[in-house]
């Protein structure tokens, strides 16, 4: 049964469902918008941005500056839209539910770093010192594609690789940009990248390991550790 009036004021409302109406209602196929205004917009919600995100995988089609460089940093295009989520039997379109213990296996698994560009919870990016990574979980194929929620169809990212993950078009680099890139490796990295290759895995060493962990404890806590390891080396 349709629900047309369904406001996205609503408060009761589920924080997906407030969003796809702001975006129906206030912004409309072929508008632009930025996340300022929708964080406004639903103001008082939990994890608007990653609500936004979770209407992809029901056909909600939303670009970014990475895939249409028409558009300013902080803007986003409507490009068309999905199932209504509003509507109950909609509700739960694309969403597939991941398990406490499956989503603190899978980030223990991958050493709790991004296995796309492999830095750590609350790391800043060496391109953008400002800004520091949150980790999320990613599907190991597309999720709008069919992507499960097990720990075998999961892998972590961090936000910004999740994002660009989910949006490849345009900005996705070309066979001869990779390989111009692995042709100038020296012979040893060359050898490494085959091995990780054939393996379909990078390999963290026991370093990297406790790296990952130790970037997704409390600032406090790392502060501690980071005193007592100077201390232990100095003993």
């Amino acid at each position: 049964m349709s629900t047309p009036d369904l406001d996205w004021r609503d408060t009761g409302l589920g924080t997906r469902v407030r969003v796809a109406l702001w975006l129906r209602d206030e912004i409309g196929v072929g508008g632009t918008f930025s996340k300022a205004a929708l964080r406004a917009a639903v103001s008082g919600a939990e994890q608007v941005d990653r609500r936004m995100r979770d209407l992809r995988p029901a056909g909600w089609v939303i670009r970014t500056n990475r895939d249409m460089p028409s558009l300013q940093p902080d803007q986003l295009y409507l490009e068309e839209m999905g199932l209504p989520v509003w509507d109950q039997e909609h509700r739960a379109a694309g969403l597939r539910q991941i398990s406490a213990r499956t989503r603190r296996f899978v980030y223990e698994r991958d050493g709790h770093m991004c296995r796309r560009c492999g830095i750590g919870a609350a790391e800043a990016y060496a391109d953008d010192p400002g800004s520091h990574a949150r980790l999320t979980l990613g599907h190991v194929n597309p999720h709008a594609s069919g992507g499960g929620a097990n720990a075998e169809d999961l892998v972590t990212e961090c936000s910004r690789c999740n994002e660009t993950v989910r949006n490849l078009t345009g900005v996705q680099m070309s066979r001869t940009q990779v390989w111009d890139r692995v042709r100038e490796l020296p012979v040893r990295n060359k050898r490494e990248l085959l091995a990780w290759m054939t393996g379909d895995v990078r390999p963290l060493s026991p370093a990297e390991q406790a790296w990952g962990m130790y970037r997704q404890l409390p600032a406090a806590v790392r502060d501690e550790m980071k005193r007592d390891l100077r201390e232990l080396l100095q003993s």
